[in-house]
């Protein structure tokens, strides 16, 4: 009786069940639409990457003293900084025309700033040009032991707490110096810590040019 049963059971079926879509090579128009709605968010991630990489290595091919500034050729942003501890000149706007200047930035916790110091001091003994400082993000006491002990080359510095001035400037870490002309534009941005060979051999010949360009007599 028992193998009667079984022989007179329906057979099942191995294969797998599918949908006339299946049969005919095309998806569900709802499966299409999910489909279509989750690949862009498995291409973003990749994409992203892709775009930081190609970032990365354009930075490591560039060298960081020729970063654009977009202040090139504008006037020096409006700024009016109260001077350095011990000091009695502030640093402002109106300070940075009439003549061709140099504005360093610096800080007494940078160490690029301490190789370039000498360079800066060396500059100032030459009495070739007038050297401003602004003090980024210092303690008031730090920024004064540092010219204190290293020297201080600047005719005017001030003292940029907050680092508001700085924002302004564009700055993107210290050290940094802007070459200024005496029309109070910034000429020339420099990024990183200055050495002999950058002053002889690209911010003195600029500084002979301006004053030439202006009557100027001076080197």
């Amino acid at each position: 009786m028992v193998l009667k049963m079984l022989k007179d059971a329906p057979a099942i079926s191995t294969e797998p069940t599918v949908g006339p879509e299946a049969l005919s090579g095309q998806q569900h128009p709802e499966t299409a639409r999910k489909i279509r709605w989750w690949r862009p968010l498995f291409l973003a991630p990749l994409l992203a990457f892709l775009f930081l990489a190609a970032v990365f290595l354009f930075g490591l091919g560039r060298d960081p003293s020729e970063i654009p500034s977009t202040l090139i050729g504008k006037e020096v942003p409006q700024f009016d900084l109260p001077p350095v501890q011990g000091r009695e000149l502030g640093l402002a706007s109106k300070d940075l025309s009439g003549e061709v200047s140099l504005v360093n930035v610096f800080a007494s916790w940078c160490v690029a700033c301490k190789a370039e110091h000498p360079v800066l001091m060396k500059l100032a003994a030459q009495h070739v040009l007038s050297i401003h400082g602004i003090d980024y993000k210092d303690k008031p006491a730090d920024a004064a032991a540092w010219l204190d002990t290293n020297g201080d080359p600047y005719t005017r510095t001030g003292a940029d707490l907050n680092g508001r001035v700085a924002i302004d400037w564009g700055i993107y870490g210290v050290p940094e110096t802007f070459l200024i002309g005496a029309d109070g534009r910034v000429i020339l941005r420099h990024v990183g810590p200055l050495t002999d060979e950058d002053i002889t051999a690209e911010i003195l010949p600029m500084v002979t040019e301006l004053r030439a360009a202006t009557g100027g007599t001076k080197p």
